[in-house]
């Protein structure tokens, strides 16, 4: 008995300590939520009056919503190219040794280890020779660069609890690669491909430091528009778009996993 009445309490703490880590960690984005409905051109907390007129200057003022539409536009694509591309690298990473697998992962990943700041001037330094700067193809093809480290770690986990004999079988009953792909393996692998596009999107939408390098005139994606916001003046719109940012992610994350539980499910 007193085994399991330890057993209890140890789990009970740990549950405990479970909450007051995630509460730390979510309580900053919850005090955005109530000051995005402030009645004042100031950031305060408790907001002073309600009103939603911060979210009508989101989709009125052309700044603002012109930014919003600029980066689901370039993170749609990147999301597209991301995928298709990381995915046929997760897929030659699985089928290589050790070594050669350890060697590419290597530099397939290093964007993700390389500072964002070094990232963004070396891109910069390119991108301006090859006048790729202050356009879309120009953003695409960082993010892109950006977004693939995530797709290739994601399909490459589920890659790990695959069993290629079910390709060969496919392929002895006479399906060619392509159609064992479709058919076979990415029914298999399917949740990894809707977490990797899920990262990849928002390694896109929320990207800073190398969009602040490539922006222009007449293009400046929503994240460069909210860090301008922050040093130029304190516009609660930040706070709006902040809270738009958090419930759109929490949306799309909580389909995903109800979409991977359910075919785990199923399974």
């Amino acid at each position: 008995m007193k085994s399991l009445s330890a057993r209890r309490a140890g789990y009970t703490t740990l549950y405990g300590f479970a909450v007051l880590v995630a509460f730390t960690l979510i309580a900053p984005l919850l005090v955005i939520i109530p000051m995005s409905f402030t009645g004042v051109q100031s950031f305060s907390f408790p907001p002073k009056g309600l009103s939603t007129q911060w979210y009508t200057n989101l989709f009125t003022n052309e700044a603002w919503y012109r930014g919003m539409i600029q980066s689901f536009g370039i993170g749609i694509v990147v999301t597209v190219l991301s995928l298709f591309l990381g995915t046929m690298a997760a897929l030659a990473l699985a089928r290589m040794s050790n070594f050669m697998r350890a060697t590419t992962s290597s530099l397939l990943l290093s964007p993700m280890i390389i500072p964002a700041v070094v990232s963004g001037v070396g891109t910069y330094a390119v991108f301006l020779k090859w006048h790729l700067t202050a356009n879309y193809l120009g953003f695409i093809l960082a993010h892109t660069a950006l977004a693939i480290p995530f797709v290739v770690t994601t399909v490459g986990a589920a890659l790990k609890g695959f069993n290629r004999t079910l390709e060969y079988a496919a392929a002895s009953c006479g399906a060619t690669p392509i159609e064992t792909f479709f058919l076979v393996t990415m029914p298999i692998i399917r949740p990894g491909l809707a977490s990797g596009a899920l990262f990849a999107f928002m390694a896109s939408f929320d990207e800073v430091v190398v969009a602040s390098f490539l922006t222009g005139p007449d293009l400046k994606t929503l994240p460069v528009q909210m860090f301008t916001s922050v040093w130029v003046d304190s516009d609660p719109t930040l706070a709006a778009v902040s809270t738009v940012i958090i419930t759109a992610t929490s949306a799309a994350i909580l389909l995903v996993m109800r979409s991977n539980r359910r075919r785990t499910a199923h399974v």
